[in-house]
């Protein structure tokens, strides 16, 4: 019979000459028959700055507990993390994108470091999910993501609320639409707990694509945070991660062209965020799996939208647990035959064996039967053209708008296209541009939820097209195409426009045009000169100086 593997713990632990190490662990409370098991790293991304991490230090006493019931010995060590809520609108929302990358490399050294058997990390607010996934993937050794579940909805003059209501009424505020009184209520009342986001917005987005894709376990998602099931969940994964080490079940092993591919479904047929995009070609480049822009808007074709979810529809994220959760979502699909349902997932159990067990609430109106979509196509598009030679990303979930041609009107930063909104200075038929706010330029990508969320507060929302070389909140609804790239600080054909030229978005036609003559926009870009960086010291210039396109998922490149 041939010997298991050596586990990589035992380099830091065994023998003579790891004396030290042994008395450093010591120290602080590790017996002797502890280190003698698994050293299982439960990488935390608890914070005290936001709601959507909040909780996760008391879920991750229950993973150590699940994790030594198992025969295992648990090291929780933490990651840093950025609400995009919070630093939306801001310098500091330059941070968000850019702590993916912080967290991913903090999780990878600290896994390098400690040599750790396996890892179970614990995640909340959007860039700590597909950091998990990335770090997860460079580590390749047995891998859990737990998703800390999304907030209860709150309440406003009788309906459920979420953040997203609140960036709307500041637009509705400005415009007049709403008391001074009832932005102050809805401030006080849309977020009444711990847990992120509460549609499906990015955290809750990538948290459905993980169950699919293999590297979260199917019915943990869509448990709300506050839900008492989560202590359950959270136990489980610990013992969960010790049944994966002793099968040697890695990322790697899961990480399959198909399980992107099933990924990519689950996010277009529940109207998911357009930051899917980015950080799946994110995922598949730390693993050399072939994935392109593109990819996601043949899948959306095929994909029907079933989930009706806000933004785009009617009921929030913890309304899919009370369906049911994700494994009914993985059920629709896999009847209609648009995913691979023999794709493995953390029990070692296929897609489809897990999501035969679902339990559908009868008569739930969440998660629509096939004989019944929203719409016969997903939530994703993917528009090329003279303005986006590599692509853009528009969300279709949620309106029916086509088509939009009207006057760019430019702005080169975020701040001032906000003032111009809020100040009544953008009117139906326009084309609001916001440039130099790409991976490089911002640098960081920053998202766009304060300007498009007042656009639609002002009442603008079915009149006024949006599009960038930055980001969008999953929360953001209309039509708006962001990720356009090349970027304007590349020299990308959107550094070229200017106040007045005619844009032309057409959805049906996956084109997003300047009518400019070709001739005049490559003189234009001819004559045009690079910005000087923004900022040319710390983190944010070494992530500007390393980071590709928003096409490739804003990934930082080491060049050799």
């Amino acid at each position: 019979m041939a010997e298991e593997p050596r586990l990589p713990s035992r380099t830091i632990i065994e023998g003579r000459d790891r004396a030290a190490a042994r008395s450093y662990y010591k120290s602080i409370g590790y017996t002797e028959d502890d280190l003698k098991k698994p050293i299982i790293g439960i990488a935390n991304t608890w914070i005290e700055t936001m709601p959507c991490n909040f909780h996760l230090r008391r879920l991750a006493a229950k993973v150590k507990e699940g994790v030594r019931a198992a025969g295992g010995t648990p090291m929780e060590f933490n990651t840093i993390a950025i609400s995009d809520g919070i630093t939306m609108g801001t310098e500091g929302m330059k941070a968000s994108l850019i702590s993916r990358e912080v967290i991913a490399d903090s999780i990878e050294l600290c896994g390098r470091g400690y040599m750790f058997d396996a890892v179970v990390a614990m995640v909340g607010c959007d860039k700590t999910l597909p950091a998990a996934a990335m770090a997860l993937a460079r580590l390749n050794v047995p891998g859990l993501i737990l998703y800390g579940g999304s907030i209860a909805p709150g309440r406003f003059k009788d309906r459920d609320v979420t953040i997203q209501n609140v960036f709307e009424a500041i637009g509705a505020n400005a415009a007049g639409k709403m008391s001074d009184a009832d932005l102050l209520e809805i401030e006080n009342n849309a977020c009444p707990g711990a847990g992120a986001c509460g549609g499906q917005f990015t955290a809750n987005t990538m948290a459905t694509a993980f169950e699919f894709i293999g590297l979260s376990a199917m019915y943990t998602a869509s448990v709300p945070a506050t839900d008492p099931r989560k202590d359950d969940v959270s136990y489980r994964c610990g013992t969960l991660i010790m049944d994966m080490l002793r099968r040697n079940l890695r990322p790697r092993d899961v990480l399959t062209r198909q399980a992107f591919e099933n990924a990519i479904a689950s996010v277009v047929t529940s109207g998911g965020s357009t930051n899917a995009v980015l950080h799946l070609i994110a995922l598949a480049r730390e693993i050399g799996v072939p994935l392109t822009m593109d990819d996601f808007d043949v899948i959306s074709r095929r994909t029907p939208l079933l989930v009706d979810l806000v933004p785009g529809g009617k009921y929030m994220a913890t309304d899919v647990d009370k369906a049911g959760g994700i494994p009914v979502i993985a059920q629709r699909l896999l009847e209609a035959g648009l995913i691979d349902g023999t794709q493995i997932t953390p029990t070692g159990r296929t897609i489809a064996e897990e999501a035969a067990e679902a339990v559908e609430t009868p008569g739930q109106p969440v998660i629509r039967p096939l004989s019944n979509p929203i719409k016969s196509t997903g939530g994703l598009v993917i528009l090329r053209g003279s303005l986006a030679p590599e692509g853009c990303v528009v969300k279709v979930a949620g309106y029916e708008r086509r088509n939009h041609r009207g006057p760019a009107r430019v702005f080169d930063r975020e701040e001032d296209a906000m003032t111009a909104v809020t100040h009544g200075k953008i009117v139906a038929g326009d084309v609001v541009v916001i440039r130099y706010e790409g991976p490089r330029g911002g640098p960081g990508m920053r998202e766009m939820l304060g300007v498009t969320g007042a656009v639609v507060g002002a009442g603008l929302g079915e009149s006024v097209a949006l599009l960038t070389d930055g980001r969008f909140s999953g929360a953001t609804r209309g039509l708006m195409a962001g990720h356009v790239a090349p970027e304007a600080a590349r020299g990308g054909p959107i550094a070229a426009v200017q106040e007045g030229d005619t844009i032309n978005i057409d959805i049906d036609g996956r084109r997003l045009d300047i009518e400019v003559p070709e001739d005049e926009l490559r003189r234009r870009l001819e004559t045009w000169t690079a910005p000087a960086p923004k900022y040319t010291i710390g983190v944010f210039a070494k992530y500007a100086a390393t980071v590709s396109s928003a096409s490739e998922g804003a990934i930082t490149e080491a060049k050799f």
